[in-house]
């Protein structure tokens, strides 16, 4: 099918609801985390829930990158919040190079790392291109700019199947 191409491999409420543990038991070593509505609002510098995060993945023994189609002033300040990663600003998502850059600075492969955002033409889209295992997570904020809002109506039509998918209708 056609739209399986935008299917994430998981899906989870929130980035804060995902069991990081599990997913270093079952071999991931890096994890490239989109920022804006997967990690904190839209525009939102590091909060404490995402400081903690990101210490404790590096207690865990994940390694971390933030890859966003975002500018460098806002990534790097993110980055600078939550210590614990490094950053790739203006990645180009869906295209692939971002991606492997990211598993290249980590150290990893597309078959222990596993690609967070909240967006599936972009994120998602751009994890599966590149062979990375991706989450999606429902965005954190409605508010967000009139181009993701158009987008997001497509995105939910394609959810709309993905999730008759995963129920095991056709």
């Amino acid at each position: 099918m056609f739209l399986e191409r935008f299917f994430p491999d998981d899906y989870y409420n929130s980035t804060y609801d995902i069991d990081f543990e599990a997913l270093y038991e079952s071999g991931v070593r890096g994890l490239i985390f989109d920022i804006d509505n997967t990690l904190v609002p839209h525009g939102a510098p590091a909060d404490e829930r995402s400081k903690e995060l990101f210490s404790r993945l590096r207690d865990i023994g994940m390694k971390c990158m933030l890859l966003s189609n975002n500018r460098e002033k806002r990534v790097k300040s993110f980055a600078e919040g939550v210590i614990y990663t490094g950053y790739i600003f203006k990645g180009n998502k869906p295209a692939r190079g971002g991606y492997f850059k990211a598993m290249e600075q980590m150290g990893t492969d597309s078959g222990n790392t596993v690609f967070i955002g909240d967006q599936l033409f972009t994120d998602v889209w751009g994890a599966k291109r590149a062979g990375i295992k991706s989450i999606l997570v429902h965005q954190i904020d409605k508010k967000e700019e009139i181009q993701i809002v158009l987008k997001r109506i497509l995105e939910n039509m394609v959810l709309h199947f993905y999730f008759k998918e995963r129920k095991g209708g056709t």
